[in-house]
């Protein structure tokens, strides 16, 4: 088994909001991935005194302490103790019921000698490769399917769709989320390889099309995450110097993370 990991913020001046982290177990048989994207805040009042960062290392650290310990719990139920964790280290302190509390899109997996788990909340990725070299992708593609004009504002997001039904759903401090997590479950005879990007990350398949999916995991396994990204970045400069800008976002640049598992 194989695991390589990288992660690169989008900019020199802010932290890096994403946190990945790759575990085996002492035992040897069996491991976890974690992969979570912060959320950037806009600016002003967010109910809360702790950084991105702080709640992404706070979530990331209990997801692998009970994906690991915890074999008993589904990963939904990791997810929403790990939430009500994180939740309960910061809520004397901080407005937890407010829109913007710190929260971030997850994906995590878990696999043993039979069987691998997954679950994926908001527009993080999670590739899976089949020994024939199909990659099937594993997305929560409820971002695509909101009303027109859902994002048009952070004021209008925060009142109609974030976390709420008919909406789109990340890990913040209501456990109740997790429920809303894509999940399941593959053979681990049939699994190869795992790859969990960001959206930092799925942009050279998501927004300037490079490759599909099975091209994205191919880049990663010839040269390793940090290649993926650094292809990333380049398109991204391109793309900005260019005038033509296919990027639909507010970031030229945004923190990018890539995780391959080598399974077989």
């Amino acid at each position: 088994m194989r695991i390589e990991l990288a992660s690169a913020p989008g900019s020199p001046e802010r932290p890096n909001e994403d946190w990945v982290c790759g575990a085996l177990p002492a035992s040897g048989q069996g491991g976890v991935l974690v992969l979570l994207d912060g959320v950037t805040p806009p600016a002003g009042d967010d109910g809360c005194v702790h950084s991105v960062p702080w709640f992404t290392a706070r979530l990331g650290g209990a997801l692998v302490e009970l994906s690991g310990s915890r074999p008993d719990l589904t990963l939904t139920e990791v997810l929403a103790e790990a939430i009500s964790r994180t939740a309960d280290a910061h809520r004397v302190t901080c407005e937890l019921s407010h829109a913007r509390t710190p929260q971030a899109t997850v994906v995590l997996a878990r696999w043993g000698a039979e069987t691998v788990e997954h679950l994926v909340l908001s527009d993080s990725a999670l590739l899976v490769e089949a020994y024939d070299g199909t990659v099937r992708a594993v997305l929560d593609d409820r971002l695509d399917r909101l009303p027109p004009g859902s994002l048009a504002s952070n004021e209008i997001a925060d009142a109609t769709v974030r976390n709420k039904e008919g909406g789109f759903f990340t890990a913040a401090a209501d456990p109740s989320v997790a429920s809303r997590a894509v999940t399941g479950s593959t053979p681990v005879s049939g699994v190869r390889a795992l790859a969990a990007l960001s959206d930092g990350a799925t942009r050279w398949t998501e927004i300037f099309g490079e490759g599909d999916w099975a091209d994205a995991l191919g880049l990663l396994r010839k040269a390793g995450p940090r290649g993926l990204i650094d292809r990333v970045r380049e398109l991204e400069s391109a793309d900005a110097a260019s005038g033509r800008v296919r990027l639909q976002r507010a970031k030229t640049h945004d923190d990018a993370t890539a995780l391959l598992v080598e399974l077989g």
